[in-house]
């Protein structure tokens, strides 16, 4: 009897995996073999053939030596991270969708569940100077579908604290950052968001620390999220999670009130309209 089809609700990282998992299996090896090939180990086979690891480029074309696939799993790699959701990001959406609280510290840029669809564009156009119009239109509609989380009957709360440098960066220019203050405003005056800034007048409170998001479930352990140069990962380690929840905790007391915030950004708002 063959393989059973993938099943069809499988996102990109699943279906790698279950692709990995097929060919392993046709060529009759274990994964304490693949792992001893490719030079990793049997977990993160594991973890990759589960969908639950996204695979480095080292990984896939270790996978193609070993298959003999002929570029078939760096392929499939690249084209993932060309597509709307790069791999490494597929983990953090799907716990993303199962979060009871979302807490998000940015630095230079507003995150993403609150940018406007014009903001967002602009934020990808830049990361992707020579893509196609339908490759960044492609990044923006997955981006905005990503805020139907905050709009379901029972959304998570969300507490987003932002450094005054993503207010006061002038992404897409003056109109844009008119309408994505505004559309701040709105979504920090609904019930179970609020929003802080924390002022350059803070000094060195956050000078120190990147962009990151916390993650809270009502059954599960709090998980990390940061933002690297090849991509994010997430953090489930105790030690971890709980040094950038005390993190979060002072970033919040440097911080301004919501209030106080709020009437922050309605005065930065006037500054972007003519």
């Amino acid at each position: 009897m063959g393989e059973a089809a993938i099943p069809g609700n499988f996102n990109p990282l699943q279906r790698f995996g279950a692709d990995v998992k097929r060919v392993r299996r046709g060529r009759k090896l274990t994964q304490k073999h693949l792992a001893k090939a490719v030079g990793y180990s049997d977990g993160y086979v594991s973890m990759v053939e589960a969908g639950k690891q996204a695979p480095s480029e080292k990984f896939a074309k270790g996978c193609d030596l070993v298959f003999g696939t002929n570029g078939l799993f760096a392929g499939l790699l690249k084209r993932m991270d060309e597509a709307e959701q790069p791999s490494w990001f597929v983990p953090y959406l799907e716990k993303e969708k199962k979060a009871a609280g979302i807490c998000d510290y940015s630095v230079n840029c507003i995150m993403g569940l609150l940018q406007t669809e014009a903001y967002a564009h602009a934020i990808f156009r830049a990361g992707f100077p020579h893509a196609r119009v339908d490759a960044i239109k492609g990044k923006v509609d997955a981006r905005i579908m990503r805020r139907r989380v905050l709009e379901r009957e029972e959304p998570p709360t969300l507490w987003a604290v932002l450094h005054e440098a993503c207010l006061r960066t002038v992404v897409g220019g003056p109109a844009v950052m008119a309408d994505q203050l505004e559309h701040l405003i709105a979504w920090g005056e609904r019930p179970g968001i609020d929003i802080q800034v924390i002022a350059f007048a803070a000094g060195a409170a956050a000078a120190h620390l990147s962009a990151f998001t916390l993650l809270t479930f009502d059954a599960a352990p709090t998980v990390l999220y940061e933002d690297g140069e090849q991509g994010g990962k997430l953090y489930d380690k105790e030690a971890t999670v709980v040094a950038a929840v005390r993190s979060y905790d002072r970033l919040r007391a440097h911080a301004l009130s919501p209030d106080d915030s709020l009437a922050l950004i309605r005065e930065l708002r006037k500054e972007y309209t003519p």
